[in-house]
């Protein structure tokens, strides 16, 4: 092997192994990258922060269960009981921050709560985020009805859930109707005129 040849080939290993430990730091000081879809549906690590696939076959399905009676607090810590959802039918919506189809779907929660908000509830309920980041983050998509937060996780380990986002569909008497996981804004309003008949 030349001089050169030889020199060249420390270059490299040294440069991949600088390369190795600079994602290596980068997860040890900032976390887990978050993955961005491509259009043929695979991911890319590009962004700081927890990325939860939507995992609808590990959740366990309420539907034609009370809501979990646990207190849940608001962004200013005022504390809001479920039992508060009896009385009138309610969309509630499990999400946070770091959740790629939380993202996605929560512009369509706004837009349909402009539409439905005077016939059916709607609360967002967040059990990883800070006040502020859940505010920050529904701001941004136009969210004006209720978000409460879950610090302790204690709702969503009574409803089994483990994958986000999730929907319930809840009756004036607290049971829920249906359970979703990712959903659009025509399902939405399909699924609430189906549910929830603004004749009934």
């Amino acid at each position: 092997m030349t001089e050169r040849a030889r020199v060249r080939a420390i270059a490299v290993a040294v440069g991949s192994f600088v390369a190795i430990a600079v994602v290596v730091l980068g997860f040890w000081l900032g976390g887990a990258f978050e993955p961005s879809q491509r259009t043929d549906g695979s991911f890319v690590l590009d962004e700081r922060g927890v990325f939860q696939q939507p995992l609808d076959d590990v959740n366990d399905d309420t539907s034609g269960d009370r809501l979990p009676d646990v207190v849940l607090v608001d962004a200013d810590g005022g504390e809001h009981s479920v039992e508060e959802l009896v009385g009138r039918p309610a969309v509630v919506n499990l999400w946070f921050s770091r959740c790629i189809p939380c993202r996605r779907e929560l512009v369509d929660f706004a837009e349909v709560h402009a539409e439905y908000g005077d016939r059916v509830r709607f609360v967002g309920i967040d059990p990883f985020d800070t006040p502020e980041a859940m505010l920050e983050f529904a701001d941004e998509r136009g969210v004006v009805y209720d978000l409460w937060r879950d610090p302790d996780q204690e709702f969503v380990d009574a409803a089994g859930i483990v994958g986000f986002p999730v929907t319930m569909f809840v009756d004036a008497d607290g049971v829920v109707l249906r359970q979703t996981g990712e959903i659009d804004a025509a399902t939405l309003r399909s699924t609430i005129d189906e549910l929830f008949p603004e004749d009934a």
